[in-house]
């Protein structure tokens, strides 16, 4: 059974926010920098849009806002950007990175007020906006209340759990990555292995299976009952890191499991991966990164990345 404690953590993994036809340059005010940036981690990605073919923004929790832009809105707003890496010969998409945690962005500069005048009059964008707010106990506006005359909407979300009888694992040692035959399995092998079983593809090898051959690594070992919770929405690192605490507080008591994982997938439209390392989707859009804690509470910290992004750092 899952402690208690481990349960209440993932039931309090925080609500996020919906905001529909938010215009842009509302998230480069001096008072929205003024209530969410500057006093605790704000974050905001555009909603249902595609990297490789939509305008898109994401809102940093470091202060900067970024906008992936097509050619024809980068020339229509006239703010100062770079080809994207992805756009091949002839540039396509633009990105233009704005700091508005910088000394230099205030209502008095003229920095701001061109950025304000291009997002506000010049070139208006417009996106349905997923939106979270951390602080530390900081008094002020909410995001509900800030953006309460727009379309606003508070989404907790989605968890599910589920066993897993008579699973077949691989057998894992900390201080062997590698893997050694007849010993233990690979870090390779332990990523492909996490693959098939959150996508419940058979580990059985049956000739009758056309779907696949896969079958669990060798050594493993079958685990009578394993628990797999999956958590979907706009979840953000300070969440994740109190959840991954708990994980490793769940080894603080005698436990018959060897090892844990907390895998988690980043969106795969967002315009960054990685810090501000641009992102792009190629054929999937694939961005995460998997910890396997051990009971003795050493771990492995695994990142991958499609083929259109940079190594993660």
């Amino acid at each position: 059974m899952l402690p208690e404690v481990l349960k209440s953590t993932i039931a309090d993994i925080g609500e996020y926010y919906l905001v529909r036809n938010l215009p842009v340059h509302e998230l480069v005010t001096q008072e929205f920098i003024d209530a969410f940036v500057k006093k605790g981690s704000c974050y905001a990605l555009t909603y249902k849009t595609k990297i490789d073919q939509d305008n898109t923004a994401a809102l940093l929790p470091n202060g900067k806002l970024i906008l992936s832009v097509d050619k024809d809105t980068y020339e229509e707003l006239g703010l100062q950007g770079r080809p994207s890496q992805y756009s091949g010969k002839k540039v396509m998409r633009y990105i233009i990175t704005i700091d508005l945690t910088d000394a230099g962005f205030h209502p008095e500069s003229k920095k701001y007020n061109r950025v304000l005048w291009a997002l506000r009059e010049k070139k208006p964008l417009e996106f349905d906006f997923l939106l979270a707010w951390y602080n530390t106990g900081a008094e002020g506006s909410t995001l509900m209340s800030y953006f309460s005359k727009n379309q606003i909407q508070a989404l907790k979300p989605k968890i599910t759990f589920s066993t897993l009888r008579d699973l077949q694992c691989p057998v894992l040692k900390s201080n062997d990555l590698q893997g050694k035959p007849e010993e233990s399995c690979s870090t390779e092998e332990l990523f492909e292995w996490l693959g098939a079983v959150l996508n419940e593809v058979s580990l059985d090898n049956k000739s009758s299976s056309f779907l696949s051959t896969y079958c669990c690594p060798e050594p493993n070992t079958v685990v009578e009952k394993a628990f797999l919770c999956t958590i979907t929405g706009f979840i953000i690192p300070e969440k994740i890191i109190q959840l991954l605490e708990q994980l490793c507080c769940y080894f603080g008591e005698p436990k018959l499991a060897y090892w844990l994982t907390l895998t988690v997938h980043g969106f795969a439209d967002s315009p960054v991966s990685w810090r501000e390392v641009e992102h792009g989707f190629h054929k999937g859009g694939e961005n995460l990164y998997n910890f396997v804690i051990f009971r003795n509470l050493d771990y492995w910290l695994q990142m991958a990345v499609v083929a259109h992004d940079d190594c993660p750092p």
